[in-house]
């Protein structure tokens, strides 16, 4: 297999958009190229994430056209969802195509318009991720999902829960810091764990400051061989391992403290860029709630199971720390357009390495992992990329 990296990257800012998926695409996907100093006809294929936009704007088969929309008729374009993981999919998948030789430049971009829908129906859209058959008719939720997470954590290695609701809190704290410095970051003001404590119960021990935001926004990488990357930029990120797990729904996970789907994925791309967790300088992971974020660092290989709560409070995974985890401000500051987050997680490593994030800047960063989990923990992608330069 050949060498691939990231030649350029694009991304909207993510919050509330009045634009469509399609527009949104557009706007990240042209950043995208123009940042690689190619055009539409130099791209081969167009690997798209989004998850739920046949719901939110009626539009299927959105791959093709969002292709039309930049002038790419004629080439494959292809639709992945994993919930999610949908993005990261697509990256994923734009990756092994440019290794096997297949292709030499592919387009893999992610967008999602979600705020369109209201809390309810997007509460409905989202659960459609859960098991149709065994899980959604008991009115169980993701929040619900993520709760029962917690209380699993707690009784599983001993920790009161209200210590792990403070540890918790101290991510959300963490991470809104992060978002401040970031421009395109929906969340961009700081907390305190007072505010967390204060906000709105939403499924205990899930507080409203422990939970992302629906989001719109998109992100693009035009990813390409070593050789077309050499001739393009001089500040490549190669993409150096890959991996993608599945599980079922939550009836057949034991343990929601240890991701079948999550461990696999991250084995299969440590093995593949012959890397150790300890090798490790950045990382974006699926934060989507706050424990999630403290489950996530364990299951990914930076701390022992059950150590990652403390870890936090150790400061391990702030700036300056063991390894910095989230410096976008992941899912709960920066945003989470579903179909977007996998891509827009990249896009942040990119820049890390290349050492263009100005004051959320990562000194040193050489290799950067991303971690995006959907559904009901049963799809998790993960990319790992280094400087090439």
């Amino acid at each position: 297999m050949r060498q691939v990296a990231v030649v350029g990257v694009g991304m909207t800012k993510f919050g509330v958009s009045e634009k469509s998926e399609l527009e949104m695409f557009s706007e990240a996907a042209m950043d995208a190229l123009n940042e690689s100093n190619l055009k539409p006809k130099d791209i081969q294929a167009l690997f798209l994430g989004n998850a739920v936009g046949g719901l939110t704007e009626g539009q299927t088969i959105i791959a093709s056209h969002a292709a039309a929309e930049i002038g790419l008729q004629g080439i494959p374009a292809t639709r992945f969802e994993g919930a999610c993981a949908s993005g990261t999919m697509a990256v994923r998948d734009a990756f092994m195509w440019v290794a096997s030789g297949y292709y030499d430049v592919v387009l893999a971009a992610g967008t999602e318009r979600q705020t369109v829908t209201g809390t309810a129906f997007a509460t409905r859209i989202m659960n459609t991720g859960a098991h149709s058959f065994y899980e959604s008719a008991t009115g169980i939720t993701f929040p619900g999902m993520f709760a029962m997470m917690a209380h699993m954590y707690c009784h599983k290695y001993g920790i009161p829960l209200e210590k792990l609701k403070k540890q918790m809190a101290m991510v959300a704290v963490k991470n809104h810091k992060m978002g401040v410095l970031n421009p395109k970051a929906q969340f961009r003001k700081e907390i305190t764990i007072e505010d967390v404590f204060n906000s709105m119960m939403i499924a205990s021990p899930l507080q409203l400051y422990d939970c992302c935001p629906i989001s719109d926004g998109a992100a693009a990488a035009v990813i390409a061989s070593a050789d077309v990357a050499k001739k393009l930029t001089d500040k490549p990120a190669y993409i150096v391992g890959v991996g993608q797990g599945c599980a079922g729904g939550l009836s057949t996970q034991r343990d929601y403290t240890r991701l079948i789907a999550r461990e696999s994925s991250a084995q299969q791309a440590y093995q593949m860029a012959g890397l150790t967790p300890q090798d490790i300088d950045i990382c974006e992971l699926h934060d989507c709630f706050t424990v999630a974020e403290i489950v996530a660092t364990e299951g990914l290989g930076f701390f022992d199971f059950g150590d990652g709560g403390a870890a936090v409070e150790r400061g391990d995974t702030q700036m300056g720390g063991k390894v910095v985890i989230n410096p976008s401000g992941g899912l709960k500051s920066k945003g989470h357009p579903v179909g977007a987050t996998g891509v827009a997680q990249v896009y942040e490593i990119v820049n890390q390495l290349r050492g263009s994030c100005g004051a959320r800047q990562v000194e040193g960063a050489k290799i950067g992992i991303t971690d995006t989990m959907g559904g009901p923990f049963a799809s998790v992608g993960n990319i790992i990329l280094r400087r090439g330069w």
